[in-house]
């Protein structure tokens, strides 16, 4: 089922309720989704938010190392709630349709805009082998340590996650430079968004202010670039 990459506001969850039941229809769809997610993080939460006018409700979660991911699903679902990933997928596996206790409080996570830029299209084989590479070289600096010298896997993991394996520059203004870290391309392929064949038509690269996002046919990964502060003087200020 091909996902838009649905984006949402930036806010907090509603404390409305949108009834007692989860709403969703694509069970399969969205089963599949959370299983990925309980995988990587068995405490992990999922916020369900209405995905544009249709039938259609968008999971959003947040990966154990910093991006957000989307996909969405059929089924008009709560208004706005937010679960515990792995109690929505133990109820949809049962064939239920309660929704798990609410825990709105314990997301404290703002979302993309819904409004984003696309600056390029990348090959989805090229985000393959990109992602391949760092687990190869994660393998490798694992066994045989970085310059001779051990380095713990939580430092290489980091280091690698941290790297800028695409950089984009935008053809229309503004033209500065987009980078894509390995943290976005790791979330798109470990979460499956790519599926198992070449997607026609490639990944959309996407930009909103701060935010920097992958698109593929079966969801979407984002990430808040930081923003560094510099702590200045005041200087000699008169007040009163």
């Amino acid at each position: 089922m091909t996902d838009p990459g649905t984006v949402g506001r930036v806010g907090p969850p509603s404390a409305a309720s949108g009834g007692a039941g989860h709403g969703l229809t694509g069970v399969d769809d969205a089963t599949t989704f959370l299983t990925r997610l309980v995988r990587l993080d068995r405490t992990t939460l999922v916020r369900l938010r209405p995905a544009g006018r249709s039938e259609r409700t968008a999971l959003w979660a947040r990966l154990p190392w910093g991006v957000l991911v989307v996909h969405t699903v059929a089924g008009a679902g709560p208004d706005d709630a937010t679960v515990a990933a792995g109690e929505l997928l133990a109820e949809l596996t049962a064939g239920g349709s309660a929704l798990p206790a609410r825990r709105d409080a314990q997301w404290r996570w703002a979302l993309p805009p819904s409004a984003s830029r696309q600056v390029e299209t990348l090959p989805a084989a090229e985000l393959r082998r990109v992602a391949d590479a760092a687990a190869a070289a994660l393998r490798d600096a694992a066994v045989r340590g970085v310059g001779g010298r051990a380095v713990g896997s939580r430092v290489l993991r980091d280091a690698l996650l941290d790297h800028v394996p695409v950089v984009v520059t935008p053809n229309d203004p503004p033209a500065e430079p987009v980078e894509v870290p390995q943290r976005l391309v790791q979330g798109l392929v470990r979460m499956g968004f790519l599926g198992t064949s070449e997607v026609p038509g490639g990944v959309q690269v996407r930009a909103a202010g701060r935010w920097v996002g992958l698109v593929g046919p079966y969801g979407a990964v984002w990430l808040q670039k930081v923003v560094d502060l510099a702590v200045r003087p005041l200087g000699t200020q008169t007040f009163g």
